[in-house]
């Protein structure tokens, strides 16, 4: 048996999954993280919900192996499992017949855990989803709204204690804006109990909001996997590229990186230069000011042509007169972060350095215009003069 990693929670070996002639999913390798939510997306048919149902077997695999916590999940008591697991789903699949207080706690009476327990459980979950516990625990289903039924489907899934909860486009069936709101709510929720979070959708603005890693999926094998902004600054294949729509990365600011913007290799020179040599340099790359390195290429200071004009002994050297403290941002930095550090400091460039201090880059107002799309310049970000 290969050995899973020590974060591994779930693993799909190789799995594949025909009907009669039909394939539904072919020689499926991933692997999910403890505590993470992956995001199952892909076109009617890739093959997405199928893999979901695969992990609490309701649909049984063709081939291969999935693994929970290094266990063969083919060989465990379906039912057994299934408790473990916990399950939303669009129609929220709530019992008409049981009270909101009913359905949230029926798992749980049924691993009969403690009673005092199961009740301040269901009050704090109540909570955590938006919706008073005195008000809403006694109403039944019907009661309820499409957005508070889908937000019960929540509480009840989490209420298990499962560590995996599987949720098969629990929201695409709501507005947009109550959408919205539970997509709020998972969120909260996510970063509150860190369960292992498996989530089916259509919508690429949902995973990417929600995912810690996103799985596209087409013709039931694997585009790529990933972390949202990775697939989205670097798409796999001309696939992904048009799944996710050319311009997309433009529209999410925060993936947008110092990397992606910067000049590359701007001029610097040693502090052991004079003024006069400064001027030298300024006037023939046509710049106003210079990045001070030193023999490894840290950025140790930087001297503008107002500090040069200043000086009249022409000899001296550029360390003698450079400013020590410079504003810089490392090359992973977002692009809502170095907008931010040049609007506050007045700033209209700021040289970008990688973790050992050493000058990688330089962002200007004009290499920010050169990249940024015309349609992210009209949101109203105002670059300093």
């Amino acid at each position: 048996m290969v050995k899973i990693g020590v974060d591994t929670l779930i693993e799909f070996k190789n799995v594949s999954k025909t009907i009669g002639s039909n394939v539904i999913l072919k020689n499926i390798n991933l692997t999910i993280e403890r505590g993470t939510l992956m995001v199952l997306i892909g076109p009617s048919g890739c093959g997405k919900t199928t893999t979901l149902k695969m992990i609490n077997k309701l649909i049984s695999s063709s081939s291969g192996t999935i693994l929970i916590d290094g266990k063969d999940i083919s060989k465990e008591d379906t039912i057994s499992l299934r408790r473990r697991i916990g399950y939303v789903i669009q129609s929220t699949g709530l019992f008409p017949h049981l009270t909101i207080k009913e359905n949230i706690e029926l798992i749980p009476k049924l691993k009969k855990e403690d009673k005092n327990y199961i009740s301040k459980k269901t009050h704090d979950l109540l909570n955590l989803v938006g919706l008073d516990p005195e008000k809403y625990m006694d109403k039944y289903p019907r009661e309820l709204s499409g957005g508070q039924q889908q937000r019960v489907g929540v509480a009840r899934a989490f209420a298990t204690d499962a560590e995996i909860i599987l949720m098969d486009e629990p929201f695409s069936a709501l507005d947009p804006i109550t959408r919205n709101s539970l997509q709020e709510e998972l969120f909260s929720l996510q970063q509150e109990l860190k369960k292992t979070i498996i989530f089916v959708t259509h919508d690429m603005d949902e995973a990417i909001k929600l995912g810690d890693k996103i799985c596209i999926m087409h013709n039931g094998v694997i585009a790529q996997v990933d972390k949202p902004e990775n697939i989205l600054r670097k798409p796999a294949n001309e696939f992904v590229k048009n799944f996710i729509g050319d311009n997309r990365v433009w529209d999410k600011p925060e993936f947008i990186k110092a990397m992606d913007i910067m000049i590359k290799d701007p001029i610097s020179i040693r502090s052991q230069r004079t003024i006069f040599q400064g001027i030298n340099i300024m006037r023939s790359t046509k710049v106003d000011s210079l990045l001070i390195v030193d023999k490894e290429n840290i950025l140790i200071g930087m001297v503008t042509l107002k500090d040069i004009t200043k000086q009249t002994d022409r000899n001296l050297m550029l360390q003698d007169i450079m400013e020590h403290t410079v504003l810089s941002v490392k090359a992973d930095d977002n692009l809502l972060d170095i907008l931010t550090i040049m609007k506050e400091n007045s700033i209209g460039y700021v040289p970008v350095t990688d973790n050992a201090g050493k000058l990688v880059g330089l962002v200007t107002r004009s290499s920010l215009i050169s990249v940024l799309s015309e349609q992210f310049l009209e949101t109203g970000v105002t670059f300093l003069e």
